[in-house]
């Protein structure tokens, strides 16, 4: 006999198979599931991402570009204009301190760079130091893609954008329409939705994703996948929350592994063929099931966040090749560097039983 949530991941399957959009009630079967059974869900989940990306993992470095300072008010944010949060605070990076970091980002194995900067949106002044900046980088490293994240957008800087060597525009509607005006009032849902279109329709790659544990309900993550699905992004990120001090959510805790496990299956199943990306979070909420989220995403941050510290470089690839995955290099071929079996140092125990007691 089968169950209900057995009876979901076969209907999740077949409409990821033909690449429609999923029974709203199947998804909130899954994410309703115990965690005992999480595994079936991203068993179900994976199949889909062997098919379509089979072990390769996409690396993905993060760039602040101007930190903090924000007039909006997302709640979540750690930059936003009420945040007292303890972080980095500084104007625009100078192109020099960009290569830098870009070249950092590509020895840690980084195939898409993505160039941040905290506000509303970008000034005519802003867009053209940005685009100086990129056609910089394209310049030294032209086959890295460069995904730039700058707040609501428009037409004609999204042209310019594009124009300078720009591969990717990120622009996140985060949460359900619903549930938005609890955490933001300074800016609507729809004006995160006109962005993605903004990017899309001037030939720039779509990257739009969302933000989980905000308190948001089974129903908002499941209307919050449908609105991603309509929007037709290229590539999903999908960050946990990270409850800074000294912001509104400060404390909050709505996560469990499983549970974040649950999230990216559902996400796969919305988007079969599409880059889906553990953000920020991924560490803190995944725990010591991070590796098992590669079985689901194609793609994941290196190095540090905009405003948190992320897990050692090393340690991701480490993980990666522990789980039988291969990143990828800036072209897309496979990097072979990394799979000599590493030496192992064993220390013999000295406590315990046994053990000489002073």
């Amino acid at each position: 006999m089968t169950d209900s949530l057995t009876n979901a991941l076969s209907r999740l399957s077949e409409a990821a198979s033909a690449l429609k959009m999923p029974d709203k009630s199947d998804a909130l079967t899954l994410l309703a599931s115990r965690d005992e059974r999480i595994l079936e869900v991203v068993l179900s989940a994976s199949h889909f991402r062997k098919k379509y990306f089979a072990n390769k993992v996409k690396l993905n470095y993060l760039v602040n570009l101007k930190s903090g300072f924000c007039p909006e008010d997302c709640s979540y944010c750690s930059q936003a204009k009420h945040s007292e949060a303890d972080i980095l605070r500084y104007p625009f990076i100078d192109t020099e301190l960009l290569i830098k970091e870009v070249e950092r980002g590509i020895a840690n194995g980084a195939a898409r760079i993505c160039l941040v900067a905290s506000g509303r949106g970008p000034t005519e002044r802003d867009v053209n130091r940005i685009s100086e900046m990129v056609r910089e980088v394209k310049a030294n490293h032209p086959t890295i893609e460069i995904c730039t994240s700058l707040g609501l957008l428009e037409d004609s800087h999204a042209q310019q954008l594009k124009s300078a060597g720009v591969f990717a525009y990120n622009h996140n509607l985060n949460t359900s329409s619903e549930y938005y005006s609890k955490i933001c009032t300074t800016h609507t849902y729809q004006d995160r939705e006109d962005t993605v279109k903004k990017a899309k329709n001037s030939g720039l790659s779509p990257c739009s994703g969302a933000l989980f544990g905000m308190g948001e309900s089974d129903i908002d993550i499941v209307n919050l996948a449908e609105g991603l699905y309509t929007a037709e992004p290229e590539s999903v990120p999908v960050n946990f929350l990270l409850p800074f001090e000294g912001t509104p959510l400060s404390g909050f805790a709505a996560l469990t592994p499983s549970r974040c496990l649950s999230i990216l299956s559902l996400m796969r199943f919305y988007f079969p063929d599409k880059e889906i990306r553990a953000g920020a979070g991924r560490e803190t909420h995944l725990r010591s099931l991070q590796a098992l989220s590669l079985y689901v995403v194609n793609s994941i941050f290196v190095g540090d966040y905009l405003t948190s510290t992320g897990q050692p470089g090393e340690n991701d690839m480490e993980m990666i090749r522990d789980a039988g995955f291969m990143p990828v290099t800036p072209d897309g071929a496979e990097s072979t560097s990394g799979r000599i079996p590493q030496s192992v140092k064993v220390e013999s125990r000295k406590r315990g039983p046994g053990a000489r007691i002073v």
